[in-house]
């Protein structure tokens, strides 16, 4: 990088060289005198900030929009896209997602399903069931049930949504669906609430 200076030359600092002259009666002259100009100072005046109050974070929309409502608890099957925004903000979400299974992730192997869970006054512990239906062969193509779900999800404040992951051990390439998904809001400790998710194959 380079830095230059310009310096721009004063006309009153050029000399004359003299020449010779026939003697005469110098004549003074008036000097000129500069006459200042007044300057006027402008007076500074401190502009006072205006102080910031923040407001509180504005309550959560209730009821959720697109949930399904049976007392009060509401429950919402989220879309891919949905479920994808979802993880993105839920360390716990995506670490179910990014588990490997023989190298694939779990729901690129397996058929998988979700939940979106809420309560009105919160939960001590929830408890979501589904099935996994499917064709029963390649070559016949009724529906059967190839097993359950089971999972224990921990406890959750009022109206707060909860995304719950239903996992099966069934292959994703058998295209099975996770379907009569049933969600159990319980207000006591009974029971196992330690976090938990199962599977249950059914022998038909």
């Amino acid at each position: 990088m380079i830095a230059a200076l310009f310096i721009s030359p004063r006309a009153d600092a050029a000399t004359k060289t003299p020449s010779p002259t026939a003697k005469a009666t110098a004549t003074p002259t008036a000097k000129a005198t500069a006459t200042k100009k007044a300057v006027i100072k402008k007076k500074v005046t401190a502009k006072k900030r205006a102080k910031k109050t923040l407001s509180p974070s504005p309550s959560p929309k209730w009821p959720p929009v697109g949930f399904k409502s049976n007392g009060e608890v509401y429950a919402k099957i989220p879309t891919a896209k949905e479920l994808i925004g979802t993880a993105s903000s839920s360390k716990v979400l995506t670490a179910q997602l990014a588990q490997l299974v023989d190298g694939v992730r779990i729901c690129e192997k397996y058929s998988c399903g979700a939940v979106q869970i809420a309560s009105l006054n919160g939960c001590t512990w929830w408890e979501v069931n589904a099935k996994l239906v499917g064709e029963t062969s390649a070559d016949d193509k009724t529906l059967r049930s190839f097993g359950t779900i089971r999972t224990v999800v921990k406890a959750s404040a009022p109206r707060a949504i909860t995304t719950v992951l239903l996992i099966s051990q069934e292959l994703l390439a058998l295209k099975h669906i996770v379907t009569e998904i049933s969600a159990n809001c319980h207000h006591d400790p009974v029971g196992d609430n330690t976090p938990s998710s199962a599977y249950t194959p059914i022998n038909n």
